[in-house]
């Protein structure tokens, strides 16, 4: 079920819920993810969506209005990029073959602090703006 929400009290609940059955260094690098995609986009429409096991970012509640996506995994998080072979990536940390899709795999806190990662997602930010 995709659970749309907004930046709220229960949106966090949400959020929550769904990182329940991760263990807590991946709920936490979720989180901290989380916290830098809305601190660059605070505007995202956020949607939960528990049978693709993502949390999703966006301009809308569509596919086609995905900015980008957070992905638990066992063992850390994917910041997955609906776009991410369009958007500079100097430091190299964009990963993935499909046309479009790419991903950053965060397995520790300081792969969230990268000054990188933040100017990717600035970047991906302008470019669905256009």
């Amino acid at each position: 079920m995709n659970q749309r929400v907004g930046e709220s009290a229960a949106a966090s609940q949400a959020v929550e819920a769904f990182l329940a059955g991760y263990s807590p260094e991946v709920r936490s690098l979720a989180l901290q993810a989380r916290t830098l995609v809305l601190g660059v986009m605070p505007d995202a429409v956020e949607q939960v969506d528990v049978p693709g096991k993502l949390l999703g970012y966006g301009r809308a509640a569509t596919y086609a209005g995905t900015v980008c996506v957070i992905m638990p995994l066992k063992a850390g998080v994917n910041l997955g990029f609906a776009r991410g072979a369009e958007l500079p990536d100097p430091e190299g940390l964009l990963t993935g073959t499909g046309k479009r899709a790419r991903h950053v795999r965060l397995s520790t806190a300081a792969d969230v602090k990268q000054p990188a990662l933040r100017a990717l997602l600035e970047a991906a930010a302008v470019a669905d703006s256009r």
